[in-house]
């Protein structure tokens, strides 16, 4: 249900809306100051987790459900006793789940936290996003905003923002903590690629906003004329994510750059794209491209390349946080796809990665955005030094968002964005390798308690004592999808990853 608006509606609508976002500064010297394992809340704080996952993609329901429950990492912040959280699901949650994040809470008891937790669903099963099944329902938004106990001190987490996010906010009457809806173009890939141009960000040599076939071989043949020896491109869709949206494309033994034959070479050679997406042909990504628009750049290629990210934070005050680097595992066909992260990022070009992505954080909190957001980067070894290229924002929670959070609630400890280590309160470090794919159709045979039992069994739940352990994510699509997700945390990047290796082998030898 997407709603259509005049423009004298949207004014209104986004008139209401700047109004409750004025209640996040009094909120967040609340949420703002408190540390999982240092200060807490003081007064009753009502959050409500809206995970819908509002892209034009299409995801059957049990995809929806498990990317839906993947913010269940929210539920750890019920070790403090005045957080409430209200959380939204397209259908229920199975009991067993909420047990399993609940029985993962230090230092509190899990009845107590259970009376502060509230399960909100449509029951829709249908594949449109949460948020739009929630709006359709007047009833619903209703109970939502009667299980608020006070109005001043609440408000919404969602997954990412459109309209939609911010028109549920205004109809509960309570502010939304995430980038403003208006700034949505800064999260688009033409937009990113002006916003590291005139921060000054290396990035990689291209063209933004590209509407359709015909810019797009008018811009490859201009990219060429600058660098004939280019060898592969990369074409992505405006709004892609996870590497959908995205296709590469292989430049070499095309005619000279702006001969005769180059246009009509270049038309032919586009009908063999490589698509990440496995389902898509030609003719619905050129469609897509000219409704949407999209970029082509360069594809940096090298013997030494890796992925690495990095996370910020911008409060309601507009102070701009470091908040963790990454180091990205990908697939797909070209390695575009997200599978996975390391963290932290190594801390060989983590910190320089940092300082780049600080300049875009400080251009966003002198527009005015809030909220979680992250760079992506490609860093390669060149002779004696790294080189880092800027290549997306992702002006949203993420993949390596839940990860880090769990890690964070759990433990207590700050990240040092210079060092590039993460330290628990008792000053000891800690890492973790972190997965959304984890995935066989032989996982199917088992259920989520069955999945308990074996990390159970095998030593491998998240201990309190050492901080190490496995902590599960996307639990319910285990027996629908055969896949899960997981955090293997560790004290050196070496344990993090035999604990991370061994589950994957208990898992298999469990369906063998």
């Amino acid at each position: 249900m997407q709603i259509k608006y005049s423009k004298e509606e949207q004014n209104k609508l986004y008139e209401k809306f700047d109004q409750l976002q004025k209640k996040l500064l009094p909120i967040w010297e609340q949420i703002g100051r408190s540390d999982p394992g240092g200060d807490f809340i003081e007064e009753e704080n009502t959050m409500v987790v809206l995970p819908s996952l509002t892209v034009d993609l299409e995801f059957d329901f049990a995809a929806q459900q498990a990317y839906e429950e993947r913010m269940l990492f929210m539920l750890f912040l019920l070790r403090q006793p005045h957080v409430r959280i209200i959380y939204l699901t397209s259908a229920p949650i199975q009991q067993e789940i909420i047990d399993y994040y609940l029985h993962i809470l230090p230092s509190v008891t899990i009845s107590n936290a259970r009376k502060r937790l509230i399960q909100i669903s449509p029951h829709d099963l249908s594949d449109k996003p949460l948020v739009n099944k929630l709006l359709e329902r007047p009833g619903l938004m209703d109970e939502i905003r009667d299980a608020i106990p006070n109005l001043e001190m609440a408000h919404v987490v969602p997954f990412l923002t459109t309209d939609l996010e911010r028109d549920f906010a205004v109809q509960l009457g309570i502010p939304m903590y995430a980038a403003d809806p208006r700034f949505f173009a800064f999260g688009t890939k033409s937009g990113c690629r002006q916003v590291f141009a005139e921060e000054g960000v290396q990035h990689p040599q291209g063209a933004e906003n590209i509407f359709g076939k015909d810019e797009l071989v008018e811009a490859l043949s201009d990219m060429r004329a600058q660098k004939p020896d280019m060898g592969k491109v990369i074409v992505k869709h405006n709004d892609g994510v996870s590497g959908y949206g995205n296709a590469t494309l292989d430049l070499s033994n095309l005619p000279a750059s702006k001969s005769t034959a180059e246009k009509e070479a270049l038309e032919e050679r586009l009908k063999v794209l490589q698509f990440e997406l496995d389902d898509v042909d030609y003719d619905w990504y050129m469609s897509e491209l000219k409704s949407k628009g999209g970029i082509v750049e360069e594809l940096i290629d090298g013997e030494s390349l890796y992925s690495p990210s990095v996370q910020l934070r911008i409060s309601p005050l507009g102070e701009v946080e470091l908040l963790s680097t990454h180091d990205q595992i990908l697939g797909g066909p070209s390695g575009q796809v997200y599978m996975g992260a390391r963290f932290p990022a190594n801390p060989e070009y983590g910190p320089m990665i940092t300082r780049e992505a600080e300049k875009v954080g400080k251009r966003f909190a002198k527009e005015g955005v809030i909220g979680r957001f992250a760079l992506d980067f490609i860093v390669l070894r060149s002779r004696w030094r790294w080189e880092q290229y800027a290549i997306e924002v992702n002006l949203r929670k993420g993949g390596t968002t839940h990860p880090f959070l769990a890690l964070h609630f759990l433990t207590g400890g700050k990240f040092d964005a210079d060092l590039g280590v993460y330290k628990t309160l008792q000053g000891h470090p800690k890492y973790y390798v972190a997965t959304d794919a984890l995935k066989s159709k032989a996982f199917k045979k088992l259920t989520p308690q069955a999945l308990f039992d074996l990390v159970s069994d095998h030593r491998l739940h998240f201990d309190h004592t050492r901080h190490t352990g496995i902590v599960l994510h996307m639990i319910s699509s285990i027996s629908t999808l055969g896949k899960v997700g997981l955090t293997a945390i560790g004290d050196t990047p070496e344990h993090a990853e035999e604990i991370y290796q061994k589950f994957i082998t208990v898992l298999e030898e469990a369906v063998s």
